[in-house]
């Protein structure tokens, strides 16, 4: 399981479509908001 960095919930990277790569690597979101908030500042979550 991965952890969405905006919100810290838990989610199945296999079962996912929300995913960004973003400077080599993949992050997951559990939700279309917290993949939106995290495509806006990227750095402010990594």
């Amino acid at each position: 399981m991965a952890i969405d960095p905006i919100c810290k919930m838990e989610v199945d990277e296999k079962t996912t479509d929300l995913k960004v790569e973003y400077k080599g690597k993949t992050y997951y979101f559990c939700a279309p908001g917290c993949k939106a908030q995290f495509e806006e500042a990227p750095e402010k979550y990594i």
